[in-house]
């Protein structure tokens, strides 16, 4: 998982904390990272459909649904890309014990195990929201975000 993906989380975070949207660049400030890195994550983000920009004075960014309805995995998608974190490339066919590729029918048992950690990995991460994880930020540590973006 990139690190992006975890810029991504608080800023998802942080817009649940938000009365009105935030410009990238005081994101960014927030959290002491580069506007033009935070800006990539900010635009996988909109481009997921998770969050929206607006434009004029008061611009920046928000969610686009409540934050109950998106989950973490949500944002990992959005960030990294659906693709499994395993890719088989079939080691077993190679070196000088090779299995014939017409004899590999199944995957392997190491597949099967990557292939089952992936799917529980996705699950747990479907089962957690920006609500949860802003739940548990509480509210004393949102009452000092507010204040600062304001």
């Amino acid at each position: 998982m990139s690190g992006g993906v975890e810029w991504a989380l608080h800023c998802c975070v942080v817009l649940t904390a938000a009365p009105e949207p935030v410009p990238a660049a005081r994101l960014a400030e927030l959290h002491d990272v580069s506007g033009s890195y935070l800006a990539k994550q900010l635009q996988a983000l909109a481009r997921a459909g998770l969050i929206h920009s607006v434009q004029g004075h008061s611009g920046g960014y928000a969610l686009t649904r409540d934050p109950a309805n998106i989950t973490v995995l949500d944002v990992v998608t959005a960030v990294d890309g659906a693709r499994p974190a395993f890719v088989c490339t079939e080691i077993r066919q190679r070196g000088p014990l090779a299995t014939p590729a017409e004899a590999c029918t199944a995957p392997c048992p190491v597949h099967r195990a990557m292939i089952a950690a992936d799917e529980a990995w996705r699950a747990a991460l479907r089962d957690v929201t920006i609500a949860d994880l802003a739940r548990d930020v509480g509210a004393g540590a949102f009452d000092g975000v507010r204040r600062w973006l304001q």
